[in-house]
């Protein structure tokens, strides 16, 4: 009987005790902050933000293409993730559609553009994510390189261009589309000639931006549609990029999750990532063009250049174009 008093007593101490650890692991789960984003080489800013807060950062980048849909299956399974998210406009507009992101005045933005500062819609936005024409300096002399965005179209760089993929990558669809307005002044035929010059020139596909720089740094396409910030976050490297205006992107933004499961912290973090000591830490070491005043990346002329905030299409005319393109790049 001793005995088996004794293994009960075992048993039930063992249940409590497990029961305690739980309770202090999902203590210590709920005092995380989970972000959702699709920026790259932030790390040091989660750690900035531990080390102040005490709150830890999980991270995870989901690319573009996938944002949306990732977020909307895990909210219709009544699954509560993600604290912050952080995306182009385009993919956190269709979220506050949906109700997912939550109003928030933050005091950090005070000196961002009023047409930054959507708080009634949960959505602050602090950077513009510019596409341009970056490239090998190795294997490009400079007296070669674009000075148009025309001259993609040039045979000379058959076979020698990367770019992500224009008929499913929604900022390259609208980065694409963006030129007829921005460049080519509306003028169809000119546009179409430009496109169907760079599908002729057949170019190599990726998911997205993000494989475009290793690519170009290896030589295996020496030049490509891509993103100057590259040079700054793979330094040191053989890349260079050409300067030609206008330079259009897509807007960054960042909210809080409607369910966060941890909404003070999110809330830290919200005012954390629009300050300035983050906003100049975006531009220099990640070469982010921040709507922090008089902060610029580190690149040649990007203090003077002419940035053109694109227009975010919607998801029937994202699909329209990637349809048009896929025709066009025999995809």
């Amino acid at each position: 009987m001793k005995k088996t008093l004794f293994v009960l007593f075992l048993v039930i101490l063992t249940v409590l005790v497990g029961f305690s650890c739980a309770k202090k692991d999902a203590s210590k789960s709920f005092q995380n902050i989970v972000f959702y984003a699709n920026i790259t080489a932030i790390e040091p800013i989660l750690e900035e933000f531990e080390q102040k807060t005490g709150i830890p950062v999980e991270y995870h980048r989901i690319s573009a293409t996938d944002f949306y849909a990732t977020v909307m299956n895990e909210y219709e399974a009544g699954l509560h993730l993600a604290d912050v998210i952080q995306a182009p406009i385009a993919v956190l507009e269709l979220l506050t559609n949906e109700g997912i992101l939550l109003p928030y005045v933050s005091a950090a933005a005070i000196d961002f553009p009023d047409w930054a500062k959507r708080e009634k819609e949960g959505i602050y936005k602090f950077a513009i994510e510019y596409v341009s024409v970056i490239f090998n300096k190795d294997f490009i002399d400079f007296e070669d390189i674009p000075k148009e965005y025309q001259d993609l179209a040039d045979p000379k760089w058959k076979n020698k261009i990367v770019m992500p993929n224009p008929t499913i990558h929604p900022t390259t669809i609208s980065w694409l589309v963006a030129l007829k307005e921005h460049v080519f002044e509306n003028d169809e035929s000119q546009w179409e000639k430009f496109i169907r010059g760079l599908a002729a020139n057949n170019p190599l596909f990726v998911d997205s931006f993000t494989p475009t720089s290793a690519v170009i740094i290896s030589g295996e396409k020496p030049i490509g549609i891509s993103m100057p910030k590259y040079i700054i976050t793979n330094a040191p490297n053989s890349l260079d990029w050409a300067n030609i205006e206008p330079i259009l992107g897509s807007l960054r933004g960042i909210g809080i999750s409607a369910n966060a499961p941890n909404p003070d912290g999110a809330r830290q973090f919200i005012d954390f990532w629009l300050s300035d000591d983050v906003g100049r830490f975006l531009a220099n070491e990640v070469g982010e063009y921040v709507l922090v005043p008089d902060v610029f990346p580190p690149l040649e002329g990007m203090d003077t250049a002419n940035i053109i905030p694109i227009v975010e299409l919607s998801d029937e005319e994202i699909n329209r174009w990637g349809s048009f393109f896929k025709d066009v790049f025999g995809v």
